[in-house]
């Protein structure tokens, strides 16, 4: 290639590349002297969105030195939800749906946090059976979404095999929550005040049998991989978060005890019946990608401990609160009088009005500090939604979590921080 096709090559590069720091016109210059060679080993990369080595609709413009990513850009693309705009133009009972689409490999999460949220501006208190059932329907999605989360990972560096291992009983726990609110995924269970619907006849039964199975599979699991030494290179040491980094860039949840920060809501901000159950919390110290895949783990074996005690614990009772404002009316009750058919149609069509206020509730989600920041003016719907996900400030870290480390290296920090698509919406 001849110098002017060379310097119109150069030209053309596009302007996201100015963010580098390269000098020239496009911070790009030619070099005339014996450095050449070394300028010419190096390369912009687009690394996603429509590469298997990304989650969802990812995107970063790597500087490579040979395979060494010397410095990176990283954004999120968008997915078009705009789901806290949402939350301003549907009432508190539509929105709940919504909330299924932030982590949707945990949707119960959601559910249970956002309807925190609002029955606390409301001073609604939840019977205790909705509390024990929406414990146990938490830490389930938490040990589905760890069980994605160490899996994906897994097969990103190589290790195919070793996601199947947990795959049926993730297809189980999908089951037991399809036989609470007849969806497997996209959940909506929660209700303003309650639950959708009551758990059936022997349901703990065979949620404490479904948490044997997968406690002897984690285990299985664990002495699979733990101590491969293929997985130890490829995971020690490499993508290290430390903890003034976790720090400074916000980092909670399993991601930020992976670096010696000993935080977790259900211990330290406790609410349902978080402290009336037996649980340790898992921390590390190094913040490398193992540890980030070692405290998932040892966190699913602490939840399948809660789950076992909340299904001891559990009694019979009702699973909505005794108030008209949010209560749905029962079917016989809408079919059979005019006062209920009125207020099923009042209910769904205009909703319930929260008292005027604001106020911000946050829970111990999968990933980390799930929060919903909601402003009432008295009316149906919120006047301000903001939400706090996880994942939106742990893909900030990706691009310094990565530099100086092999491309290969990428796909192995980007799986272990594990960042959902659907919570990055802006």
């Amino acid at each position: 290639m001849s110098d002017s096709e060379n310097k119109k090559f150069i030209n053309d590069v596009p302007l996201d590349i100015a963010r580098f720091g390269l000098p020239g016109q496009y911070n790009i210059s030619v070099k005339q002297d014996s450095d050449d060679i070394f300028e010419d080993s190096k390369v912009f990369v687009n690394i996603g969105p429509t590469h298997p080595a990304m989650h969802g609709a990812f995107r970063c413009m790597a500087k490579l030195n040979g395979e060494i990513i010397e410095k990176s850009y990283c954004e999120f693309g968008y997915t078009h939800r705009g789901k806290e705009k949402l939350g301003e133009n549907r009432t508190y009972h539509q929105y709940v749906v919504y909330t299924d689409r932030l982590n949707y490999c945990s949707s119960l999460i959601n559910n249970v946090t956002y309807a925190m949220a609002v029955e606390r501006m409301m001073g609604i208190e939840v019977p205790e059976r909705a509390i024990w059932i929406r414990m146990m329907c938490a830490e389930i999605a938490r040990v589905i979404d760890h069980l994605i989360c160490v899996g994906i990972n897994a097969v990103d560096l190589g290790a195919f095999s070793y996601f199947l291992y947990g795959y049926h009983q993730r297809e189980k726990a999908y089951t037991l929550i399809e036989k609470l609110c007849g969806a497997r995924l996209t959940t909506s269970y929660t209700r303003i005040g309650g639950l959708m619907a009551d758990a059936p006849d022997g349901w703990e039964k065979e949620v404490k049998e479904w948490v044997k199975e997968t406690e002897a599979v984690i285990e299985e699991m664990d002495q699979l991989l733990t101590e491969n030494r293929i997985w130890l290179k490829r995971t020690k040491d490499v993508a290290i978060f430390n903890k003034e980094q976790c720090l400074k860039y916000s980092f909670t949840g399993p991601n930020a005890r992976a670096a010696g920060i000993d935080i977790d809501l259900r211990r330290d901000q406790p609410c349902m019946f978080y402290d009336k159950i037996d649980f340790d919390i898992p921390v590390a110290q190094v913040g490398d990608v193992f540890d980030r895949y070692f405290v998932r783990m040892e966190e699913m074996k602490q939840s399948l401990k809660m789950i076992t005690q909340c299904a001891d614990r559990i009694k019979k009772g009702p699973v909505w609160a005794d108030d008209k404002r949010t209560r749905i009316p029962d079917k016989d009750v809408v079919y059979n009088t005019m006062e209920g058919l009125i207020h099923h149609f009042k209910f769904f069509m205009t909703g319930f009005k929260v008292p005027p206020g604001e106020a911000y509730t946050s829970f111990e989600a999968a990933n980390g500090e799930l929060g919903f920041y909601i402003i009432s003016k008295g009316d149906s719907s919120a006047h301000r939604m903001r939400i706090r996900s996880p994942s939106f400030w742990h893909y900030q870290g990706l691009d310094p979590m990565i530099q100086g480390e092999f491309i290969a290296d990428l796909v192995a920090a980007l799986g272990s921080i594990n960042v959902i698509a659907g919570e990055l919406d802006r």
